[in-house]
């Protein structure tokens, strides 16, 4: 049965009751401190962790599960009511695998089949360049090192300096194969100094495949997030 942990001091009910997150088999647990949520993603071993934004404290809780060696792994979704608030980057940067609006609307059931399987990573350190401007697309594009790599994204160790939200074209060869790619994508995290959790949004039609064969070789491989 998929468990949810719920961290949160309101009533998300009436926002959330007509997602998958309240359907008959999925087991909810609800945390309303920063303590009981850190102990609760312990003990109840979670498949998606929901923060309030109102929460107190909301980032360091989001920080906290990230360096704790028993959660670092949880996907953790932000739920964050009305518009854009400079806070979302705090969380984002602390952790948080994305920001979800209130009231839930469709892409919430588009969005958490995803994040409840958190894919399978495989180590592997190559060269990837990439121009940070996916848009332009122009000038020299930067060389960075690629850490691991998944069907959804990369953790990528930059020269240069980058924000969350930042759209980046990259292009790379795939360990053990002659095979390259190109895709479009995101900054989600700040991983640590220097590197980043990116995620594919739009990648070559013929390359899924040869993502998925090399990171097959991982499908033993403890899941890690980017």
């Amino acid at each position: 049965m998929p468990v949810a942990l719920i961290c949160t001091q309101a009533d998300l009910e009436p926002d959330l009751g007509h997602t998958l997150l309240w359907r008959a088999g999925m087991e909810r647990h609800v945390a309303t401190r920063l303590e009981d949520a850190r102990m609760m993603a312990v003990a109840a071993r979670p498949d998606i962790v929901i923060v309030d934004r109102e929460l107190p404290r909301s980032d360091r809780l989001v920080a906290a599960l990230r360096e704790d060696p028993s959660t670092r792994g949880l996907s953790i979704v932000v739920a964050a009511r009305g518009d854009f608030d400079p806070a979302e980057v705090d969380l984002l940067e602390a952790g948080a695998n994305a920001i979800l609006r209130l009231p839930a609307g469709p892409e919430w059931d588009q969005r958490l089949p995803r994040l409840m399987d958190v894919p399978v990573r495989r180590d592997a350190r190559f060269t990837v360049h990439f121009d940070v401007d996916a848009a332009l697309g122009a000038g020299d594009p930067a060389a960075a090192l690629a850490i691991n790599l998944s069907m959804s994204g990369m953790l990528l160790e930059s020269p240069i300096p980058l924000s969350v939200g930042d759209e980046i074209q990259l292009r790379f060869q795939i360990p053990e194969s002659e095979a390259q790619v190109q895709a479009i994508a995101r900054v989600v995290r700040l991983a640590g100094p220097g590197q980043y959790g990116v995620e594919f949004h739009r990648v070559e039609r013929d390359a899924s495949d040869r993502l998925r064969a090399f990171v097959a070789g991982a499908s033993e491989a403890e899941p890690a997030a980017s």
